[in-house]
């Protein structure tokens, strides 16, 4: 199923969904919320189970969509770290409570992610 593009959207409920429903942005802003900023590398060693094509189409997206910066400074080797913006941060607490709910309203799931979030 192809994904909608922003502008065909009509319900904010879909686009909240489009940019943080998928298998890996949750997770992805969950990590970045833990930590100011994260190189590739340590972001995929956190994101467990995650490929390098998922990763780099995940961070592209986010970034587009303003919900994450990414930042290259002209070393060498090249350094480019991730860091949530201010859209992405208050991003947080909405998954933050539907981790809450998810937890109250099964036995099925142990901890939303493993990931320390804080309330915001």
């Amino acid at each position: 199923m192809a994904k909608k593009k922003t502008e065909e959207i009509t319900c904010p409920l879909e686009y909240g969904l489009q940019l943080f429903g998928g298998k890996w942005e949750s997770k992805i802003i969950c990590v970045l919320s833990d930590n100011r900023q994260l190189r590739y590398g340590a972001i995929r060693d956190k994101v467990e189970g995650i490929t390098d094509a998922a990763l780099g189409n995940t961070l592209k997206k986010l970034v587009s969509e303003g919900l994450i910066d990414r930042i290259q400074y002209n070393e060498i080797p090249p350094r480019v770290e991730y860091s949530l913006t201010e859209k992405g941060k208050s991003v947080v607490p909405v998954i933050h409570t539907i981790c809450e709910w998810s937890e109250t309203n099964t036995d099925s799931f142990g901890p939303c992610f493993e990931c320390e979030m804080e309330k915001i």
